[in-house]
């Protein structure tokens, strides 16, 4: 019964909110996420919600919207609880839309059952704006290193191997889940990789260090 009290609470907020089980079973959806995704409610209940919903995280790669396993965001258990997260997620037409989404966990004390309610709202105008602005960065910053080239702009140190081969597949127009896939890492490594590889360039983004790379000849 609590769990119906729940599902009726969640009706009534303006934020598009379903919950799910730690598998990711979906057990309610409201009518402001058959609005923002546009499926109805009895065409997703009992499914998992990463089949729904299809999410890709920042890099584009797979990222978990459901359960406990969720890899989009963290949780510990402890007082912090769930950050809020972004993900672009798939919509019943087949467009893809960023939405951000905050967490309350419901422990239901009479069945013992958890349940993950998720609050999502539309941010796509607003993360493709900051994506605008970030090219345009980099393209200014692009059109400044080519004003002042010289030694400065050498590696802080070298670039290994692995972060020479990530470059390379960039470069060759590779996406995140590609790479991921063809060197058998996971995509917390590529990130990691990334990071390490702006820092060594002295880079802001992935864009602009295959750009600086492939202009002081560091891969082919």
């Amino acid at each position: 019964m609590l769990e119906m009290e729940l599902f009726a609470l969640l009706e009534q907020t303006a934020d598009a909110a379903y919950t799910v089980t730690d598998d990711g079973e979906i057990r309610s959806w409201n009518a402001a996420a058959e609005q923002l995704f546009g499926h109805p409610a009895g065409e997703v209940l009992g499914r998992k919600i990463d089949d729904v919903l299809d999410a890709r995280d920042a890099l584009g790669t797979s990222a978990i919207a459901g359960g406990a396993e969720a890899t989009a965001r963290r949780w510990d258990g402890g007082p912090g609880g769930i950050l809020n997260f972004d993900l672009q997620a798939r919509t019943r037409s087949g467009d893809r839309i960023w939405v951000n989404v905050s967490t309350i966990i419901f422990n239901n004390p009479r069945s013992g059952r958890r349940l993950f309610a998720r609050l999502a709202r539309n941010v796509d105008q607003r993360r493709r704006n900051e994506e605008l602005v970030h090219h345009m960065l980099g393209a200014a910053r692009q059109l400044v290193e080519l004003a002042h080239e010289g030694s400065h702009h050498a590696p802080v140190e070298p670039l290994s191997d692995q972060e020479r081969r990530i470059l390379k597949l960039f470069a060759a127009g590779s996406n995140a889940t590609a790479i991921v896939r063809k060197l058998g890492i996971s995509a917390q490594t590529l990130r990691n990789h990334l990071h390490h590889i702006n820092r060594k360039l002295r880079t802001h983004n992935r864009l602009e260090a295959v750009t600086h790379a492939q202009r002081r000849g560091l891969i082919d």
